[in-house]
């Protein structure tokens, strides 16, 4: 994935959407009037248990599709805004990846695994 201050933008679509789309996750935001889908913005996405995260973006000469799964935690995620569509800074979306509530500045509890099944 390209380094997130590489976009001039980072939009969160606030509504949960159906998580087994993929590249169609382009169509809501130019359904949503997200911003300038073919432009150096990244939109990101959460279905209902908000434990992973799309995002989508094009770059250079077609779309890239990014997805980050929790294992045990669930992606902090605003509910009590009125829009349809938040914007968050490069900074503050690095914090949300790194496990930060970036509207409570609470972390994520890290793991550790000794094994997977």
């Amino acid at each position: 994935m390209k380094s997130v201050h590489e976009f001039k933008g980072v939009f969160i679509h606030r509504e949960p959407v159906d998580m087994r789309k993929s590249y169609s996750l382009a169509e809501i935001v130019q359904l949503e009037n997200m911003g300038d889908l073919m432009g150096p913005y990244l939109f990101v996405f959460t279905g209902k248990r908000r434990d992973s995260i799309k995002l989508v973006y094009f770059d250079k000469n077609g779309f890239a599709l990014w997805q980050k799964r929790l294992e045990r935690d669930k992606f902090p995620w605003p509910r009590k805004f009125l829009d349809k569509v938040l914007t968050l800074t490069s900074e503050q979306f690095e914090w949300l990846l790194s496990g930060y509530d970036v509207w409570k500045m609470k972390p994520f509890k890290e793991l550790n695994f000794e094994k997977v099944i």
